[in-house]
């Protein structure tokens, strides 16, 4: 199916659902109030015009910040990876073919996405290369206008049920917008009144169809960076049309698609901006907690949708598309200008240091379809028993300009976004240090003094930031320096004497005259922290300040396919991966040590280029295996008992990891932790046995309960069947309780014909459970069967099922008779 069919589809079939209100956050961070900006201050740059609300924090010009250090490091990768040099590759940025230079030929939303992210990467580096490819397809997409306003490939204008579809001009508006910003063409500005004109005419209905209704915010920045240069009112009229229209994010979660998710849950915020009721606000706060409450239950920052977020798949082995980790982070550097609150921040610097590098082969070449918190082999196979949302092959590396198709595009943004929102100007005349890393930045403070300040910092993998200020005179404006919520005891020093500095939204602020050679060394102490995700069997992760760490999985690297230039690689693992961590019980955080390493390699997220890494214990966990297809099973709970030897482990940055287990089972080798069993089964075509075990303590509501994963063995029908549960030390047992699978009136399973218990006995041979009664075939209840204690390492369910059908289990359960001594 092609995928802006099924997308579509996906969208639509998500449905939507109501806000909780109460869900907790995905990361434990408090949320502090924002910025207040001094009486009568006045901002150098573009602010928002009454009657919007005015931001904190606003993007300087693009151009104003120049990066260095690993964040130059991975630029240079991207200009001569696969963004940079997109045009050798993709097809759909051919100038004789494509849309948006041809109008009479086809064009969506690939060309749009990779020139977003194209042209601010020449922007933060000055490449001449891109700045003058930037400037050709800019100068193309503009000769394309109209006299309407419309602009691009005429097909648009018809592609949505008979009507326009503007969401692929999203990414094209923003293109075009810093473009002006870089360059001051003369003309953007006409092209973009021309473009919200043309939406402008058209009935609100538009706004409610398609990719562009989840996505409306985009739109709602634009018209607001236009309102803000031509003071046109009807822009605004517009921005209130979009709003209406479009889907709700206010009292729901319109769909769950892991982009339309991503882009479009600050929409209500921002139109907030507009509207001047916090309650707006709040409802981003809600959605954000909700889908991370949910499903963002693991190290990263991101959320289980490898495609859509599904009810019961919430493990840490469900991918986040790479689409998903650089919209996300967008919105986070939108949230943050807005409201002027560290939080957003926060989260964006998580998705940044911790997901986006493993999103990507080491030099940039390919990138993958999505990036798992837990993954152990990514290969260019397709899953077929119902792991993914999505069934064909989406974690190899490779160009994927067919395969994966948007995040190849798309993916180009991620890092040049994030060095300019380094640092932002704020709107009483000063500077912002938002994000940190090696920069210097130039820009107007105070009087419209133009100053440098030149930034030097190992950080994420050092605590010290040092800036040093160069002005042709002395001027006073206050500098805004991110604390991180993790730092609980920051400090500023000036010439090496403490500097007094007011919190503000989660900042020090140093408000005070500054002068040529000023030097401000401020330390955030970073400290080893612990999480535990309770909804995810209380696994836990480990921090060290912003940094997750993962175990060092020995990374077989083979080039699948592809060609020199442009390689495709899959990677398995060559070293053990299934390991529980063992942890002081009364302080988790001293079972850790942080080791700096003699690496002086630029590209810090390898694992010979990391700068630190982590020492650990743990033993390992043999009833933790990969399923058929090599797919690592879903977390059981914590603490897992496990009486292998203690070994020492080593743990490198997450974002180092290609293969990663971030999310790890605690080691205990107590009788009354839990024994965990590896799930095999006689056939699995479209439905993983191991959902059995991610739903231990699920109470169905029904055989046909569809909100939780199943286990089926469709499609053999009429067949003897078995699924079983292999232990790697023996269980006692005395009990076991069924919830059949039955779709009667919509589909072809039912409760089997019949069923009996079988365990495995010393001699290796299955012997039928002794003394059991009857086995129970009914629906809508557990069917428990009991019988005297046995020991065993392992059960089996086999069932007869009935002529012409198949059949399935929703859940399975053991009862041992007892905790061992």
């Amino acid at each position: 199916m092609e995928r802006r069919t099924f997308l579509t589809r996906s969208m639509s079939a998500a449905g939507a659902v109501a806000l909780t209100g109460a869900a907790a956050p995905a990361q434990a961070l408090s949320s502090p109030s924002p910025v207040a900006p001094a009486a009568g201050s006045h901002p150098h740059y573009t602010a928002n015009r009454a009657p919007l609300q005015q931001e904190p924090f606003l993007r300087l010009p693009p151009g104003s910040i120049t990066p260095k250090g690993w964040l130059r490091t991975q630029l240079d990768l991207q200009l001569d990876g696969l963004n940079g040099r997109m045009p050798e590759v993709s097809d759909y940025l051919d100038d004789k073919t494509s849309g948006w230079a041809v109008p009479e030929r086809d064009g969506w939303e690939e060309l749009p996405y990779w020139l977003r992210g194209f042209g601010d990467l020449g922007y933060v580096t000055q490449d001449s290369r891109t700045l003058e490819l930037t400037r050709t397809w800019i100068d193309r997409i503009l000769a394309t206008r109209q006299p309407d306003g419309f602009f691009g490939p005429s097909s648009l204008r018809t592609s949505l049920n008979s009507g326009p579809d503007f969401w692929p001009y999203m990414p094209v508006l923003d293109a075009l917008r810093t473009w002006h910003e870089y360059s001051g063409d003369d003309r953007v500005v006409p092209a973009l009144t021309g473009w919200l004109k043309y939406l402008h005419a058209q009935p609100g209905t538009l706004f409610g169809q398609g990719w562009g209704s989840a996505r409306v915010g985009d739109t709602i920045d634009t018209a607001y960076w236009l309102y803000n240069r031509t003071g046109d009112d009807w822009l605004l009229d517009l921005v209130r049309t979009m709003h209406t229209h479009s889907a709700d994010y206010t009292r729901t979660i319109p769909t769950w698609h892991n982009v339309n998710l991503a882009q479009g849950f600050r929409e209500p915020a921002q139109y907030g901006v507009l509207a001047g009721d916090p309650s707006f606000l709040a409802a981003t706060h809600r959605v954000y907690d909700t889908v991370m409450g949910s499903y963002g239950q693991f190290p990263g920052g991101g959320f289980a949708a490898d495609e859509n977020a599904r009810s019961g798949y919430h493990d840490p082995r469900q991918g986040f598309e790479t689409c998903g980790i650089v919209e996300y982070m967008h919105s986070h550097q939108i949230l943050t200008r807005i409201t002027g609150d560290t939080l957003w921040a926060d989260r964006c610097e998580d998705l940044a240091l911790n997901m986006l590098p493993a999103a990507f082969d080491p030099r940039q070449k390919g990138t993958h379809y999505v990036t798992a918190a837990n993954s152990i082999q990514l290969d260019n196979v397709a899953k077929s028993h119902g792991q993914f949302n999505n069934s064909f092959a989406m974690q190899a590396y490779m160009p994927g300009i067919h395969q994966y198709r948007c995040c190849p595009h798309n993916y180009g943004m991620g890092w040049p976004y994030y060095a300019e929102e380094m640092w932002l100007a704020s709107i009483d005349g000063g500077l912002c240090a938002s994000l940190y890393a090696e920069s210097s930045v130039r820009a107007k403070v105070g009087d419209g003094t133009t100053v440098t300040v030149t930034e030097r910092t190992d950080y994420p993998f050092d605590d010290t930031v040092t800036l040093t200020v160069s002005t042709p005179r002395a001027v006073d404006f206050p500098l805004y320096l991110r604390v991180p919520g993790w730092c609980e005891e920051p400090s500023v020093r000036l010439g090496g004497h403490p500097l007094p500095a007011r919190r503000s939204g989660g900042h020090l602020v140093l408000d005070r005259r500054w002068h040529d050679r000023d030097q401000i060394v401020l330390r955030l102490p970073m400290r080893t922290t612990v999480r535990t995700w309770n909804s995810n069997e209380d696994s836990v992760s480990v921090y060290h300040g912003p940094v997750n760490y993962s175990l060092r999985v020995e990374e077989e690297w083979q080039q699948s396919g592809g060609s020199s230039a442009w390689p495709e690689y899959e990677v398995r693992p060559s070293s053990p991966w299934n390991y529980a961590l063992e942890l002081d019980q009364q302080d988790p955080a001293r079972s850790f040590t942080v080791e700096r390493t003699r690496a002086r390699a630029a590209n810090p997220f390898t694992h010979s280029g990391t700068p630190v890494l982590m020492r650990a214990k743990g033993r390992r966990l043999t009833g933790w295996v990969s399923d058929d297809q090599d797919v690592v099973a879903p977390l059981q709970q914590s603490p897992a008992r496990t009486t292998e030897p203690v070994e020492r482990l080593t743990l490198i940055p997450a974002a180092a990891a290609r293969l990663r287990i971030t999310s790890f089972p605690t080691a205990s080798t107590s009788g009354k932790a839990l024994e965990w069993a590896a799930v095999t089964a006689s056939f699995s075509g479209v439905d993983s046995p191991q959902a059995l075990l991610m739903n231990a303590v699920v109470e169905p509501s029904s055989s046909y309960d569809q909100t939780i994963p199943r286990f089926t063995w469709w499609d053999h029908t009429g067949t003897e069947e078995w699924i079983q549960y292999s232990y790697a030390e023996s269980v006692r047992v005395d009990a076991v309780s069924v919830y059949w699978y039955d779709d009667t009136g919509h589909g072809a399973c039912r409760v089997p014909e019949s069923w009996r218990l079988e365990y495995l006995s010393t001699d290796g041979q299955w012997h039928s459970v002794d003394g059991a009664p009857d086995y129970g075939v009914a629906t809508d209840r557990f069917n428990q069967v009991s019988f005297p204690t046995l020991t065993t390492t392992a059960l089996r369910i086999t069932a007869r099922l009935r002529t012409g059908f198949s059949g399935g289990v929703l859940a399975w359960r053991t009862q041992p008779d007892g905790p061992r001594a």
